[in-house]
């Protein structure tokens, strides 16, 4: 429960000041109210996911039993009409993983639900038959799902807003993926976005809630609007270099020159098809149509493909592939097959299964059938060779039905790999159970850090706060950082720079805040003045970054994790034999277990990262 004083000395804007919770059990809903005192610990969108699900789970839950409960969560300045401001959170115990989850998304969705009355929602129990949540400008309602039950992601929203009588009604659904309990479903949202992460999708699907549709008309007041738009004013005055390639044009090409993209599960470090597979190739083929943003977003980062052809189609209701989903399901398979990569992100985001697992549990599969692991008599006669395009466009529907060869491998690699054994644990590429993203550790810096001490694992977006460069120096100074450290430095000064720059990122999380528009650190603690009211400052909002990431370490720890979790795949060590890596001096797992030590104690957590009395009772955790 949350705490339920009251204080009215200050105001709390950008909040409708109440959740919804859903107990999916008993077919209830309930209305509570949230207090200042309590967003002003936990801000919003990730803060409220680890309150939640730190102080009403208790520990050893099954992932995908009523037990478990699934938080929705907004911030202050969601739903605002800036660059930015279209993104929530989401988070559950994972049944990829065991510890916590959260992923957050764009997309329209979230404006509409900040708009409907409520601040977060909490779904706890299972239903006895599927139902979806129904939110119309502060009325809820469970209804019955039975005959979306089967049904993909657009088939679902489309027979939603029929029933509804508005096509501008807006969802998040799950596909046959989450239905069937695949650990890496994903939530689609709006058909073209996706809370990809950590096997939300699951969660839903086990508790039998197919979608939540929302309608809403009225934002909850804000202090200063007049800051708001000259933020946005300010944050249109430039071209953004993503409006016109997204993230799969140039910087997919710069990635394999700095060795960054993964080929063939991450174990090469050379792949000459790249240029087939990037948003230009797309737009010389004539397969892009435009370039699709998130509400109130001048970048429009996404590309949207639309194709017929004699041997794939592709509907562009569902947006096209960008970065992550074209490594994971292009180069991480050996796949430079435009046309087949487009097909295979269409068909994930229809079943709704999370891009980056999916690909990285084929392409581990795919070097498992290379060395002999597994044959075509475990494969049902699928030719798993790299490259095989119809191979992963076959296996994508299996996982999604849990059929045959799908069936193993929509466990996700840690279990594929404890299954296998032979020692397919070193190159099954996931840390802490969640498969890495599609960017070498061996790359960066920040990606080798952020995947092994990221609460919920080898996340992208957690680790980008790892380099100066995320932030730029002279934003930093107001922190007493007024030179770069070396990106390679593993010692205590880069790492005291580290701790705080992953903070940054997750307050960027709690605010639930985009981080394309780079919306700079001053403007951040602006954005929260104007929005709230609040008379505060940098203490303060690292402070609650800190008490996010601090308690959702707890939440792990309680589930039996350890610092020996906090461990990279052996393959992240291993010199690659081609490309820029291969010359590249990688760190030992020496140093890197020195740099982990060093991340421990400036969050003031002990040797083992267990967090120290002191710091709980700094952080007012009990």
């Amino acid at each position: 429960m949350t705490d339920n004083k009251t204080d009215v000395r200050e105001p709390m804007g950008g909040y409708h000041g109440k959740i919804l919770r859903v107990d999916l059990t008993g077919h209830t809903l309930t209305d509570e109210p949230i207090t200042y005192e309590f967003v002003r610990k936990y801000m919003g969108g990730a803060g409220f996911v680890a309150y939640y699900l730190w102080n009403e789970l208790k520990g050893g839950e099954d992932a995908l039993g009523p037990e478990n409960k699934l938080v929705i969560a907004m911030g202050p300045v969601s739903g605002l009409a800036f660059a930015g401001a279209a993104r929530f959170c989401v988070g559950a115990k994972s049944p990829l993983t065991g510890g916590i989850a959260k992923s957050e998304s764009g997309g329209y969705w979230m404006a509409d639900m900040k708009r409907a009355g409520y601040d977060a929602i909490i779904v706890e129990g299972r239903s006895d038959r599927p139902v979806y949540l129904w939110i119309d400008d502060g009325k809820a309602e469970i209804r019955d799902a039975s005959q979306l039950w089967g049904k993909d992601v657009k088939e679902t929203q489309e027979s939603i807003q029929a029933e509804l009588d508005d096509n501008h009604v807006r969802v998040i659904s799950i596909g046959p993926a989450g239905e069937n309990m695949v650990r890496y479903a994903c939530i689609m949202v709006d058909l073209l976005d996706a809370l990809g992460r950590g096997g939300l999708g699951a969660v839903m699907g086990s508790k039998n809630l197919k979608a939540v549709a929302v309608r809403g008309h009225q934002l909850p007041p804000i202090v200063n609007p007049d800051y708001v738009k000259e933020l946005r004013k300010e944050l249109t005055r430039h071209p953004h270099p993503l409006s016109e390639w997204g993230t799969s044009g140039p910087p997919m090409i710069q990635h394999e020159i700095e060795g960054d993209l993964p080929v063939r599960n991450q174990r090469d470090g050379l792949f000459p098809g790249v240029k087939n597979i990037t948003c230009m190739a797309m737009e010389e083929t004539g397969l892009r149509q435009k370039m699709h943003g998130c509400y109130a977003c001048y970048i429009r980062c996404k590309p949207v493909v639309k194709f017929t052809g004699p041997k794939y189609s592709v509907d562009d209701a569902y947006g096209g592939p960008e970065y992550e989903s074209l490594g994971a399901l292009g180069s991480n398979c050996g796949i430079d097959d435009l046309r087949a990569c487009c097909k295979a992100n269409e068909r994930c985001d229809a079943l709704a299964l999370d891009t980056i697992s999916t690909g990285a549990s084929i392409a581990f599969a795919m070097e498992c059938y290379e060395k002999g692991f597994l044959t075509k008599e475990d494969t049902g006669g699928i030719d798993l060779t790299w490259g095989n395009a119809e191979a992963v466009l076959q296996v994508i529907e299996l996982i999604a039905r849990r059929e045959g060869i799908g069936d193993f491998i929509a466990e996700g690699t840690a279990l594929m790999a404890k299954k296998i054994g032979k020692g397919s644990e070193a190159y099954a590429m996931n840390v802490k159970g969640l498969e890495a993203a599609m960017h070498d550790a061996r790359a960066m810096m920040q990606f080798r850090l952020g995947y092994m001490v990221n609460p919920h694992g080898a996340d992208h977006c957690s680790s980008m706060g790892g380099g100066v460069s995320a932030f730029g120096l002279e934003d930093l100074n107001q922190f007493g950082i007024l030179e770069p450290a070396d990106i390679e430095d593993f010692g205590p000064r880069r790492m005291s720079i580290y701790k705080l720059t992953h903070c940054l990122m997750m307050l960027t999380d709690c605010l639930v805040l985009c981080i394309m528009p780079a919306i700079s650190n001053t403007q951040k603690v602006e954005l929260v003045q104007a929005v709230t009211g609040w008379n505060t400052g940098w203490v303060e909002l690292i402070k609650i970054a800190e008490r996010t990431l601090t308690l959702m370490r707890l939440f792990n720890i309680r589930e039996g994790f350890t610092a020996a979790d906090d461990e990279l795949p052996q393959r992240y060590y291993d010199q690659k034999t081609d490309g820029v890596l291969s010359t590249k001096p990688i760190p030992s797992k020496e140093a890197m277990k020195k740099a982990r030590e060093y991340y421990y104690y400036y969050m003031g957590w002990d040797r083992e990262g267990v967090p120290t009395p002191e710091k709980l009772a700094e952080l007012e955790i009990s």
